[in-house]
């Protein structure tokens, strides 16, 4: 049963904390002082005892009062000759029962009650946590905020409606309301949710939902050649050098049913996202060129589907080649464990040609087939949960992030937890590039308003709101910032051999940044395999976008080098890495940056030619030449530009294209250089995609004496 102090009580009723002592005395209540407890019911009596006296007369005062507590006494029939005390209570039950029946014409029940519970919400006890704001607690002490904050001024406390205060402040405050305060142990949205544990779902609740496809195989052998005659795209154009290097997701519809497809990389350095491809997948489509065989990358393909337990279609393409012999395929997928039908196992291959689009129907009812065998189902009625397939940093957009939704359905709005990074869905766009509003199982969509870019590979997790989402990054992070970098001799790619030689160097230090996160995690596993007896290769930063002043910072104080990877640094972290000698490493094509650290450690690295930069110029305007194509009118920032300099278009701290001047005019005059705070027109040579606010670099190669 609850209770309640007596200056509370005393304080309902409007009378003096003494006057209320007595009354109770009278009733045979015990009570020592004013912050004594009394029962619920012997507060109801007290209650009704006031109002019936003040109803009645109440110009009557104190005698009237005494009045009808002489005649409540007498109503216990336990000493009616001893007017002045009651001695048992027994007897005050008694009196209780005639007195609620005699209240009943002046005071309902009811009334008593809703007192009893206004009473209650004034509780004497508030509990609250290490802090709290101001306005919430004027909300539970039942008073004004600015009456709060003058009393905290007062005490020298200075703090706003909306701030927060200690609690030895509020206990000080609550204690002049004689309110007793009382600490809890918050409990963080961590907390609440064992960073994020996602419960089963109940088989009951499970829907089909579509199919979702990997397609994985050797460099070369024409996955993404696959995927655009089943797509009816041309991604490869896209990619530098005909090979894929960034990963992606795109969706089909076969006969009314969705297919989501998975494009991941095939070269040796990519084997991470592969891996990654095959964790999240339903199926696995291994291509195989019929003229060449089963090779390396093909193997780790096989292996990756095989730890993840997905079944594997084989796709033997380039069946239209010259030379091709699919019958020895089949026999070296068998040397490899992998039965096809034909051969008494139960994997499924198909023989297609992506160029001429042979068989793509036959494929496709394959899939189809296998996803039905596999039973493959879902609980859209739940909060979303997925993984990060791609992520990169737009310029417009902010953290861009490509999510396959797995599990439950993704809206617009929700509240997510990604890696170390949380936000609130702002936007979510479709692999056809339309906004949709939701996102159901097995859907790849791309989703903005994130606070951070995340990691390529991270699981997404819809919770109920933000705070419980900056909580668990926050609790994460704080794990992170465990490792501490020290401060010592600079290195340099070049000095490098000569470390190790003389015992120098235990551990190369190398921070990584490139233009999406998927090629970050690559060269890092790539780079990683390079450690030896004698020098660890550590990388201990990746992220995305340009190489910027606090990647210097960072290099200074860790001793370690930068490699840019399709990215460029910015003139201020240029200068930065002058001035704390950092060493930087652009590099466009992965296969180089991983040669040149494999001969440094051999002690081979004999640069011939370097790098020598000569000016920078800003695109102020576009237009367009009659027979020239775009030209860009330009301001030139710093150092000159030359006529016959190769120059690199960077835009967001990201390399659009390298190659050469076209044209490089003053006015309507030719010219061989233009100096900084000159303007001057640069056409670039087979590449019109220039836009305003773009950097051209100019550099040449030097040539240095070797020693």
């Amino acid at each position: 049963m609850s209770k309640m102090r007596v200056y509370q009580l005393a304080k309902e009723l409007n009378i003096e904390n003494k006057e209320l002592i007595n009354k109770l005395q009278d009733l045979n209540i015990k009570v020592n002082s004013h912050m004594s407890t009394i029962e619920e019911e012997d507060a109801a009596l007290v209650i009704e005892l006031i109002t019936d006296e003040n109803s009645s007369e109440s110009s009557a005062g104190d005698n009237v009062t005494e009045m009808n507590c002489e005649e409540k006494k007498n109503l216990t029939n336990l000493n009616k000759n001893d007017s002045t005390e009651l001695n048992s209570k027994s007897g005050v039950g008694s009196s209780k029962e005639k007195l609620k029946k005699e209240s009943n014409s002046k005071t309902s029940k009811e009334d008593a009650q809703k007192k009893l519970d206004s009473q209650k919400k004034g509780s004497d006890t508030i509990e609250i946590g290490e802090k709290i704001i101001v306005k919430d607690f004027a909300e539970k002490l039942n008073k004004n905020p600015n009456e709060i904050i003058m009393k905290l001024i007062q005490k020298g406390v200075m703090a706003a409606i909306n701030q927060e205060i200690d609690f030895d402040s509020a206990h000080d405050i609550a204690a002049e309301y004689e309110v007793e305060l009382l600490k809890i142990e918050e409990k963080t949205a961590t907390d609440d949710v064992a960073d994020v544990i996602i419960e089963a779902d109940n088989v009951k609740d499970l829907k089909p939902r579509p199919p979702v496809v990997t397609v994985m195989g050797h460099v070369d052998h024409g996955k993404t050649s696959l995927l655009d005659a089943i797509r009816k795209t041309k991604v490869t154009e896209r990619e530098a050098g005909g090979i894929t290097q960034h990963i992606g997701a795109s969706e089909i519809l076969i006969d009314k049913k969705r297919i989501v497809f998975l494009d991941t990389p095939g070269h040796e350095a990519f084997t991470a996202m592969r891996a990654r491809g095959a964790k999240v997948t339903d199926i696995a489509i291994l291509v195989v060129a019929a003229d060449d065989g089963v090779m390396p990358q093909t193997l780790e393909a096989i292996n990756h589907a095989k730890a993840a337990q997905v079944p594997i279609i084989v796709a033997i393409n380039k069946i239209d080649k010259p030379g091709s012999n699919p019958d020895r395929v089949k026999q070296e997928l068998a040397d490899q464990g992998v039965l096809i039908e034909e051969y008494g196992g139960d994997v499924i291959c198909v023989p297609v040609s992506a160029l001429h689009g042979d068989n793509i129907d036959g494929l496709l009812e394959m899939i189809l087939l296998v996803a039905e065998m596999e039973e493959l189902k879902a609980n859209p009625n739940r909060k979303a949960t997925g993984i990060v397939v791609e992520a990169k940093l737009d310029k417009g957009r902010g953290a861009v992030a490509t999510v396959l939704v797995q599990n439950g359905t993704l809206k617009i709005g929700d509240s997510v937890v990604i890696g170390n990074t949380c936000g609130r869905i702002r936007a979510m766009i479709n692999d056809k590039g339309k906004n949709v509003k939701s996102a159901k199982p097995s859907t790849a969509i791309e989703i903005t308003g994130l606070s951070d870019v995340p990691d390529a590979g991270d699981q997404m997790i819809a919770v109920d709101n933000d705070r419980i989402a900056r909580e668990i990054v926050e609790n994460r992070k704080n794990k992170i910032k465990e490792e501490q970098l020290k401060a010592s001799q600079k290195i340099s790619l070049d000095a490098l051999y000569q470390q190790m030689q003389d015992g120098q160097l235990k551990e190369l230090n190398i921070i990584l940044k490139a233009d999406v996160h998927g090629s970050v995690e690559a060269v890092k596993q790539s780079l990683n395999k390079l450690t030896n007896e004698k020098v660890a290769i550590k990388t201990i930063h990746g992220g995305v976008g340009a190489i910027t002043e606090t990647d210097v910072m960072l290099a200074s104080a860790s001793n370690a080098i930068i490699i840019g990877f399709n990215v460029r640094p910015t003139a201020n972290a240029t200068a930065l890495a002058k001035k704390e000698d950092v060493d930087i490493r652009p590099y466009r094509i992965i296969y180089n940056a991983i040669e040149d650290i494999e001969a440094a450690m051999k002690g081979m690295l004999d640069p011939v030619y370097k790098e020598e930069e000569l000016g920078k110029a800003e695109v102020r305007v576009v237009f367009k030449v009659p027979g020239s194509g775009m030209v860009a009118g330009c301001y030139v920032i710093e150092g000159k530009i030359l006529r016959n300099a190769q120059i690199r278009l960077v835009r967001d701290g990201i390399v659009i294209h390298d190659g050469t001047i076209q044209s490089l005019k003053r006015f309507k005059d030719d010219v061989k250089e233009v100096a900084t705070g000159y303007e001057c027109g640069i056409g670039i040579e087979n590449f019109n995609d220039i836009k305003e606010n773009d950097i051209i670099e100019a550099y040449h190669m030097k040539e240095l004496k070797q020693t």
